[in-house]
């Protein structure tokens, strides 16, 4: 049976474009083995497939990434491996030396516009770093999978090689009904992301609540803004109307989103990887059949329009916020259900995970 490595950063637990990645690999028959960093706070995982996850005395910063890339070099080169799947650039480093020493199949997947994140904007030096890795090894890719259009047309350019687009998406029928009642106020609004960080809309969200008094929010995550958000709503004298949850398990995150009456997202594109970007939660709303308010980003706008299941904004102005709300509660759920529906048969991981086969063809040619 053939090794797959694959590579992350993170701890494993809530990265679902991983999760579903590994499933595929696992179904074409190969062995794998996820790859990635142990946290303090880190829950125990079960998967079907082996897990290793490295301790290391450095949580952030250059020194984390220098001690995560030799973990791995060192951890992957003695090992029986026939191809690498390196997920973001923070890892490609040592999956691309491992596989030149060893003479195994890399594969690319980007999951962002990483040179542009926000965490290195002002900071020349490592985004140079960055990006010196970036030039030094992408134009030698063969295989690389990025999560949508704009950013796939970006490496294009800049490097000149194939990219193939693999969109972030839900699998069909992963939202179920459950026994979870819902004591909720409506209309009942939610704004939800794993990393809500600085740009992430949820000041805007907060404000545009006091617009927006007839209505609850429910903002589910974690991040620097969520963080900001148990002050906020004391501050704006909004807390009797809205509900802070931590991150969730994505079967009980999809039954909130199921019960919500507007989803929301609402990035701003302060930087070139928020500007380019296509937030999962697009995608998570649209298949828990929830319409949707997001911001005017290009591969956000686009999804919308076309498939016609909410409203962009103009601006992220409270008033803004609101209006776009109260169009989609005006019309109701069940205006935009078919759209949806429609929406979801179009975007979802059977068929963009077809990308994973054709490389895995490729790769074996």
């Amino acid at each position: 049976m053939k090794s797959v490595k694959v590579l992350v950063s993170n701890d494993l637990c809530f990265d679902q474009r991983v999760r579903k990645t590994c499933e595929v690999l696992e179904e074409s028959g190969l062995e794998i083995e996820l790859i990635g960093r142990k946290l303090s706070s880190s829950p125990a995982i079960e998967r079907t497939y082996k897990t290793t996850r490295f301790g290391l005395v450095f949580q952030s910063g250059a020194l984390f990434y220098a001690a995560l890339n030799l973990r791995m070099f060192f951890y992957l080169l003695p090992r029986k491996i026939d191809m690498i799947w390196a997920n973001d650039l923070d890892t490609l480093l040592p999956a691309y030396l491992v596989s030149r020493i060893k003479g195994c199949r890399l594969v690319y997947d980007s999951h962002e516009y990483f040179t542009e994140a926000a965490g290195l904007t002002g900071r020349r030096f490592q985004k140079g770093v960055w990006l010196s890795i970036e030039k030094f090894i992408f134009p030698k890719l063969k295989h690389v999978i990025t999560v949508n259009e704009s950013i796939a047309s970006i490496y294009r350019k800049a490097y000149g090689v194939p990219v193939h687009v693999m969109r972030n998406t839900p699998q069909l029928n992963t939202v179920v009904e459950t026994s979870m009642v819902d004591n909720f106020k409506h209309p009942l609004l939610i704004l939800q992301g794993a990393f809500m960080d600085k740009d992430r809309g949820v000041i805007e969200t907060l404000h545009a609540m006091q617009e927006l008094t007839e209505c609850h929010l429910l903002l589910i995550g974690a991040g620097e803004e969520w963080e900001l958000a148990h002050t906020l709503v004391d501050d704006l004298h909004i807390a009797d109307r809205v509900t802070i949850l931590p991150r969730q398990p994505y079967n009980v995150l999809a039954q909130y989103t199921r019960m919500a009456d507007v989803g929301l997202s609402l990035d701003k594109g302060m930087h070139f990887n928020y500007y380019y970007s296509l937030p999962n939660k697009i995608f998570d709303y649209m298949h828990a059949g929830t319409p949707v308010v997001a911001s005017p980003l290009p591969e956000v706008k686009y999804v919308i329009e076309t498939s016609q299941i909410g409203e962009v904004v103009t601006s992220w102005e409270p008033q803004d916020i609101a209006y776009a709300v109260r169009r989609i509660l005006r019309k109701g759920k069940s205006h935009y259900a078919e759209k949806l529906e429609l929406a979801s048969k179009r975007y979802n991981w059977e068929e963009e995970s077809k990308v994973i086969g054709e490389i895995l063809l490729k790769a074996d040619s």
